[in-house]
């Protein structure tokens, strides 16, 4: 599928004094070579997969690093310090990202929880604007006890968000438990990344957060 790119608009020749049918016809080929440039996109865009050639914005981040939060009942920000793929948002250092356009977005996120205590615990993640809690996006998992002493229960805190943002808003996403993990302290819940594996059987890498945000559209 082709891809649609800018279209220059042509350096017209200033017209002469006098009537020239050399100028006139470098004109008309100027502006047959701008419309049929503008032609080919257009139909580009009203084919059956139009919506393919065109880039919106989004974002791709994830983490590599394992993520505790702050104490029991703690709010504490989501990191991401990858962004594998950015169109269209400022992805900063603290894992955060600024949109660069008005418009409806959406968020997709997966954490990769673990419970290492012996009883169910509960956890909430919730969407933040510009340090402002969204309503009605936060979603509540529990994550069941661990298997046994040293074999922990693993459990994915999965879901989506849509809302209404301005240039420049920060998004973030928070989470909470009602019981931190602490290492040599406490057994709790903490997100967890994994390296690559080649044994028992090889897989990718799992982060100990995913998400994608999308641009939906403009009112």
């Amino acid at each position: 599928m082709a891809r649609v790119n800018k279209v220059a608009t042509p350096n017209l020749i200033l017209a002469p004094t006098e009537y020239s049918q050399r100028r006139q016809d470098q004109l008309n080929n100027e502006l047959r070579l701008y419309f049929n440039q503008l032609g080919t996109y257009l139909n580009i865009v009203a084919d059956t997969a139009g919506g393919s050639a065109i880039s919106f914005p989004h974002i791709v981040a994830y983490s590599d690093a394992d993520q505790f939060a702050g104490g029991d009942d703690t709010p504490t920000i989501v990191t991401f310090n990858n962004a594998s793929d950015n169109v269209g948002f400022t992805f900063n250092t603290d894992g955060t990202a600024n949109a660069l356009f008005d418009g409806t977005y959406k968020i997709e996120y997966r954490l990769q929880a673990v419970n290492t205590e012996n009883i169910a615990l509960d956890a909430v993640v919730w969407l933040e604007v510009n340090g402002e809690q969204v309503a009605d996006t936060a979603t509540k998992y529990t994550i069941p006890a661990r298997k046994s002493a040293g074999v922990y229960s693993y459990n994915i805190l999965a879901s989506f968000v849509s809302w209404e943002t301005i240039q420049n808003d920060r998004f973030a996403l928070y989470w909470a438990t009602e019981q931190a993990y602490e290492s040599g302290v406490q057994d709790g819940i903490y997100l967890e990344s994994t390296a690559a594996q080649t044994s028992p059987y090889p897989h990718p890498e799992i982060p100990s957060s995913y998400g994608v945000i999308q641009y939906i559209g403009r009112e």
